[in-house]
């Protein structure tokens, strides 16, 4: 049984139509709420994403009002992985292994944690950074680009690679 740890650019995905958009609701969808991941600052990272696109036109305010109502319903069904000591140290510790921003450290570092707490159990890491894809899989995560699969039901399947 595998967990999934959503990732800022990932769990963002459920709020904003882009590539992997249906690829994550229909993940989403067949796992249990109880099994999905995300650090407990994702969603202030998308809260401030949407007010971001708000302020720049790119959104109407009512539309940024129904993606933050949907935001605090999605942010309440996930598992959210406090920023401890725990999830700091191993984002400094990240930092001093790998090249990443802060942000991403933060996410990787509590995805980390999450997979001490549940210790035998495959935690995949969703995103849609290459750049941090590679770093999760380099500490030893499975990891998916929703962006990157394509739908075949029952189960997801990886593209094949160009």
């Amino acid at each position: 049984m595998s967990f999934y740890f959503l990732e800022a650019t990932a769990f963002g995905k459920l709020f904003v139509q882009e590539p992997g958009t249906d690829t994550l609701i229909q993940l989403l969808e067949t796992v249990e709420d109880n099994r999905k991941l995300i650090s407990a600052a994702t969603p202030l990272e998308i809260y401030a994403a949407i007010r971001r696109r708000e302020r720049n036109g790119d959104i109407e305010p009512a539309d940024a009002e129904r993606a933050i109502d949907l935001l605090r319903l999605e942010a309440a069904r996930m598992v959210q992985q406090p920023l401890n000591p725990s999830v700091l140290e191993s984002a400094r510790q990240l930092l001093d292994r790998r090249a990443l921003r802060w942000p991403g450290a933060l996410q990787l570092g509590a995805a980390m944690a999450a997979q001490e707490m549940f210790k035998g159990t495959e935690i995949v890491f969703v995103s849609a950074l290459a750049h941090l894809l590679e770093a999760a899989k380099a500490e030893g995560f499975e990891t998916l680009d929703p962006a990157r699969v394509k739908i075949k039901k029952p189960v997801l399947e990886r593209e094949e690679e160009d």
